[in-house]
């Protein structure tokens, strides 16, 4: 995962709302979003998470339209959710948070789940649990100076991602700042259309 981000440091999250799940799936909001992300060269798609008896076969119907996508899981707060996540095969899955027996379970499953940290002790207690990779949750809240400010003082830190309230327009800044990936969310997305700087973005 760390080798696939490095070569596009880029995630984007798409919720999938009931219209979503009760619909043909091929003509929702949600597939048309995921056809214009791979059409456009995003690499890396997470699709939250929902308690809902269709959401299985909304991401299978997913995974089977764009095989070769990395398509993760978002939003794994729970023990039941990450164990329906690692049985359906995806790539990866991120949580908003840090917990203790939910990494040790993904341990346990031999899956990949990236915690959501804001503090430098759970950024330090996300790495005693044996994480490479954390997401700084929201990372709007922190100001991209977060990163700077806190690696001097701990040292070595893990592979960072920054998430929560950024656009398009906020890569570059964000990367530069030292951050090693950016993900984003609904603001990909601005009535339905594509945001033109994140087609640009990528084609550069």
């Amino acid at each position: 995962m760390i080798r696939s981000l490095r070569i596009q440091p880029l995630l984007v999250v798409l919720r999938p709302d009931l219209d979503d799940l009760d619909s043909d799936f091929a003509i929702t909001r949600l597939f048309c979003q995921l056809d214009q992300l791979v059409e456009a060269g995003v690499q890396h798609v997470e699709i939250a998470w929902i308690e809902h008896p269709r959401w299985c076969d909304l991401v299978m119907a997913a995974r089977s339209r764009h095989p070769r996508l990395s398509l993760g899981a978002a939003s794994i707060t729970q023990q039941s959710a990450l164990q329906q996540v690692a049985e359906l095969g995806f790539s990866y899955a991120m949580s908003p948070l840090l917990h203790a027996e939910l990494q040790q379970r993904a341990d346990q499953l031999g899956f990949l789940l990236v915690p959501g940290v804001m503090t430098p002790s759970e950024i330090r207690q996300a790495c005693d649990l044996g994480c490479r990779l954390v997401k700084l949750f929201p990372a709007s809240v922190l100001g991209r100076q977060f990163y700077r400010q806190i690696a001097a003082p701990m040292g070595n830190l893990p592979f960072m991602i920054a998430a929560g309230g950024l656009r398009a327009c906020d890569l570059c800044h964000w990367l530069a700042a030292g951050y090693d990936a950016i993900a984003l969310g609904r603001t990909v997305f601005e009535k339905d259309g594509f945001d033109p700087s994140l087609a640009a973005w990528i084609d550069a």
